[in-house]
């Protein structure tokens, strides 16, 4: 039992609190108390177990009046400064030097968030010092210049310059509103909450941004950040006392209770179903036909009601997202849209159900409308399929029990559901933590008109809906620049000269403000463990090669609590080449078509019934320092109970084996799908698309992830669709050709991440599996993975391209990629650390502080040599390639004390040792055998890190110097932007 489970009943020397309630969480193994502040009347919920890894979030109920996005900017600008911490920038200090396993602040509809999480108790205390200072004393009332800086500010160089705006939030959103579906879904919950506070964008509207003052910003802080109407949420292995007394004496006791009016009021349904027509920008490459949102919007109860939420997750999947579910495939049947999408928004009071047909046409938009109607009528009165119920359910309580989100804390993500409930009833803190019960009730009403009155009520006969109508417009873009210049330029015109002299100044005030260091005195005000504060021993491997009827098997071994993470792996090294872009097709048709035995909706249902899931993807495994050698695979990956192994198995089979790879409808519809989705991808996260774009210049590992996953695969895709009816018989073939290349038990290796009791389920299943193959074993002497799968040995045509790439956005993504073992250089610990300093040092300053980008990422130590620097929603372009350039000059001059290498060292050793969920660790040890790592190469690495020094880091400064001569750049930009910059590049195109 966890320290704070025996101490918390007794409560013992809390005076300055009230416990309100308790409860037993058994599904967490936790115990949950919710107190309130007496002096001050903060709310805090505590979830008490033994995880390490402990959260802290304080938050606050915001709910804005307009679209100035104030609540987003006070976000980012509370972290920059307060009363105790005066650096510039407490945050990123705090990301340079502390352990935390999450560290970040979030802006939603309603509320804003600052949660912060560490295994290591000494940093969980600096981190939970700094982010109360900076919520409750903030420097943003005596230095004005954070507010410009985060937010925005007029910005003009000299008299006869352009008057412009800049600030960092103003960029993050005209990168945010550079997707058309952010636009969409802006538009939707604006269409629904025309007289609350969800009906304007929380996060800022660039339109609008400018709009906000000064003192309506401080206002907004004055009224909202108090501990009256905050939570503050605690979860983990802690002493709850201590915890508790140390905010009631060094923050809350500072305050008395105030009545903050921050209550959500509730929409009033409409009399009737609004239609909703609205536009968003096109390139000129584009066509406006089939490029129009059509969707349909309901609001659904409140989120209160913790089981019709969960209900309705049910619903959605089983209606809409899953394989096959009846309503999406009614909407494709009838030819509206490419692709449907749907989603369940319950994170704020009032829910929301939304239905969407995309690449449509406004004229589509009543049979749209109809067909919904239609099949959801019938599903009412035919009742809805039992199976795809029971498939829902049991898909959400296996993700629910295994509560695993990857990278991040599980603490954090049931904090952020329990505020689901909690910012709107302070009774009802721990209603998302009882998700058995509601599995349990959930599974009970299949069969009893439970879920068909849902559908009858909240999505047939329900008024308070919405029909929007997204269409594109070419040039758009183009013209809502012209009338911001045409605004500003009037603006300046009307300004007197000592008017425009003053913002010049401002100008440069803002310029030396920002490249003013902080003191040394007020850097050391911010807590930094030590170095012997970190972990000594690295986090172990565990790889266990052996062999089951002479199949190669890799045994991962850790604890799973039941739960078997299996992949079966197929050698890629007989693929022809002219058939590499049809594999993640083949990837994406496999568990999503019929097969022999199931429709692709009846196998999506077993699927869900019986595993945790089944995915189909190609990995690739990059070879330690050998830029030239790389393994890719085709994976049938599944996660499932021990006692389930074989039904996995036999999915798995039948998905291999008997999928009916010539219905060429199906395949048609998946092209469209896929391609779509892509597309999405590369509207939101263009800086991934274009590092993996600029690696292709380089080498063939990174042309094969580009033809097989980015702009060329898009491309392909594109092509297929376009030319489907005469090439369909050509897709079938190949698709044929690769299944019997590919899924043979020569080319095979498993891998298991179990305990011994799965790995021993697994050797009575995995014969019956391998008899199903095709191909033979070398009985007599077993092939080692190694040998099974072997590196690929494609020749792609690799060229410098140097590409900018134009879409309709209004920001850019601008990447330089290397490859430094190429180059002649070899890999060392040091450069882990110079990452941590360029990405919070020199990038984060000049990109993102001085330039006005929401983001900049860079590595330098990749596994295989890689090494890049690219930006996020970046405003710039020729201003950011030259801090590229300046990069070397910088880390050959870098100088840092003692202290500030001992901070970016342990800011460093935090990405290193971030715990793992069972299956991370079996996939850290998977990449570590078939790249070759070993743990004498982790242990040298980390004792790199512990061991760098100023001289090591200036020693690396030609390796950044390659990453920019090595002259691999690509860009995916605003169309204006690209042209007027023609010259950096070799060829621009557009990007869709």
């Amino acid at each position: 039992m966890s320290r704070c489970v025996k101490q918390s009943k007794e409560l013992l020397h809390m005076p300055a609190y009230q416990i309100e309630y308790e409860e037993e969480l058994n599904d967490s193994k936790s115990l949950g108390l919710v107190f309130r502040h007496k002096k001050s009347g903060a709310r805090i919920c505590v979830v008490s177990n033994e995880d390490e890894n402990k959260v802290f979030t304080i938050g606050f109920r915001t709910p804005p009046k307009n679209s100035t996005g104030v609540a987003h900017i006070i976000e980012h600008t509370v972290l920059c400064g307060s009363k105790e911490f005066p650096a510039k920038d407490p945050f990123i200090e705090l990301a340079k030097g502390s352990l935390n396993t999450f560290l970040n602040a979030m802006t939603y509809s309603d509320k804003t968030m600052y949660p912060v999480a560490s295994c290591n108790e000494k940093d969980f205390q600096n981190l939970i010092h700094v982010y109360m200072d900076a919520v409750f004393h903030p420097n943003i009332y005596y230095r004005r210049e954070i507010f410009e800086q985060e937010g925005w500010h007029y910005e003009l160089e000299d008299v006869n310059s352009e008057l412009k705006y800049n600030g960092v939030v103003y960029n993050e959103m005209k990168g945010a509103f550079s997707s058309p579906e952010q636009q969409l879904f802006r538009a939707i919950q604006a269409s629904l909450f025309p007289d609350t506070p969800y009906g304007v964008e929380s996060g800022g509207d660039p339109d609008y941004i400018p709009d906000l003052s000064y003192e309506e910003f401080l206002e907004f802080h004055k009224k909202f950040y108090h501990p009256s109407n905050s939570y503050i949420y605690l979860y983990g292995d802690m002493d709850v006392e201590e915890k508790l007394n140390w905010l009631d004496e060094a923050y809350l006791s500072t305050f008395d209770t105030l009545k903050v009016d921050s209550e959500i009021p509730m929409q009033k349904a409409f009399d009737g179903p609004k239609k909703i027509i609205s536009l968003y920008p096109l390139s000129d490459s584009e066509n406006e036909v089939d490029n129009t949102y059509l969707s349909y919007n309901a609001v659904i109860g409140t989120s209160i009601d913790t089981t019709q939420c969960m209900a309705f997750q049910i619903l959605e999947a089983a209606l809409l997202s899953a394989p096959g579910a009846p309503l999406k495939q009614a909407l494709i049947d009838a030819g509206i849209g490419k692709d449907i999408l749907s989603s369940y928004e319950n994170e704020i009071l009032q829910p929301t159900f939304t239905i969407i047909a995309k690449n449509a046409n406004e004229e589509q938009l009543e049979k749209f409308l109809s067909v919904i109607t239609s099949t959801l009528e019938k599903i009412v009165k035919d009742g809805l399929n039992e199976k795809s119920l029971l498939a829902a359910i049991n898909n959400l309580e296996f993700r629910y029990r295994e509560a695993d989100f990857g990278q991040f804390p599980k603490g954090l993500l049931f904090g952020i559901q329990m505020f689901g409930s909690w910012l709107y009833d302070d009774t009802k803190a721990f209603d998302y933590m009882h998700g058995n019960r509601v599995f349990q009730f959930l599974k009970s009403k299949i069969n009893t008109g439970y879920y068909e009155d849902l559908i009858k009520n909240y999505l047939l006969n329900n008024t308070h809906a919405t029909y929007l109508v997204l269409k594109p417009k070419k040039g758009l873009t183009g013209e809502k620049e012209a009338k911001l210049k045409e605004k500003l330029e009037q603006y300046k015109n009307s300004l007197s000269l000592e008017e425009k002299e003053a913002i010049v100044a401002s100008t440069n005030h803002l310029k030396e403000y920002q490249e003013a260091p902080s003191t040394k005195e007020e850097l050391e005000k911010i807590p930094l463990l030590t170095i012997d504060d970190i972990k000594k021993d690295a986090q172990p491997l565990h790889n266990k090669e052996c062999s089951l009827e002479n199949l190669p098997v890799l045994h991962h071994e850790v604890f799973t609590n039941g739960i078997a993470y299996i992949k079966c792996m197929f050698d890629l090294s007989k693929v022809p080449e002219e058939l590499v872009p049809y594999l993640n097709l083949l990837a994406t048709v496999l568990g999503y078509i019929d097969t022999e035995n199931y429709s692709f909706l009846e196998l999506s249902n077993e699927i869900n019934i019986h595993t945790g899931g089944i995915s189909a993807e190609l990995i690739t495994f990059n070879k330690k320092m050998d830029p030239d050698t790389y393994t890719p695979v085709f994976s049938m990956s599944g996660k499932v109970l021990y006692s389930k192994i074989d039904k996995l198995f036999e999915l798995i089979r039948e998905i291999l084996h008997h999928s009916n790879l010539g219905d060429t409808k199906r395949l048609f519809e998946i092209i469209r799908e896929v391609k779509s989705r892509i597309q999405m991808r590369m509207n939101s996260a263009g800086h991934s698309v274009a590092v993996d774009r600029a690696f292709s210049y380089i080498t063939q590992s990174g042309y094969y992830t580009e033809e097989t996953k980015g702009i060329r695969y898009f491309r392909f895709l594109a092509t297929l669709e376009k030319e489907f009816e005469s090439r369909k018989e050509e897709i079938v073939s190949s698709l044929r050709k690769l299944s019997e290349i590919i899924f043979t038990k020569d080319g095979m290796v498993i891998s298991i991440t179990a305990e011994q009791d799965g790995f021993e389920q697994l050797t009575k299943t995995l014969p019956g599996f391998t008899n199903s193959l095709s191909g033979t074993l070398d009985t007599s002497n077993g092939k080692t993975i190694k040998e099974t799968l072997k590196a690929a040995n494609f020749n792609f045509p690799v060229e410098k391209l140097n590409e900018g790439f134009m879409y309709s956005g209004q920001v850019q993504y601008v990447a330089r990629c290397a490859n430094f073992v190429n180059a002649g250089f070899k890999t060392n610990g040091a450069l882990k650390v110079l990452r941590t300093i360029m990405s919070y040092d020199y990038l984060w300053n000049n990109v993102r502080v001085k330039g006005g980008a929401y983001g900049c990422m860079c590595q330098f130590a990749g596994l295989d040599g890689s090494a890049y620097m690219v930006s996020y929603r970046d405003p710039n372009l020729t201003e950011t390639d030259e801090t590229y350039r300046k990069a070397y000059e910088y880390t050959e001059n870098f100088t840092s004390d003692e202290r500030d290498m001992t901070k970016y060292i342990i800011g460093t050793m935090s990405t290193v040792d971030t715990p793992l969920t069972p299956l991370m660790r079996g996939s850290r040890s998977l990449n570590a055998y078939m790249s070759g790592t070993t743990m004498d190469d982790i242990n040298r690495d980390r004792s790199e890190i512990l061991s760098t020094t100023q001289n090591e880091i200036r020693m690396m400064a030609p390796i950044v110097k390659e990453v920019y001569n090595a002259d691999n750049l690509c860009v995916i930009g605003n169309e204006e932007k690209i042209k007027k910059n023609e010259q950096m590049f070799q060829e621009i195109k557009a990007l869709f």
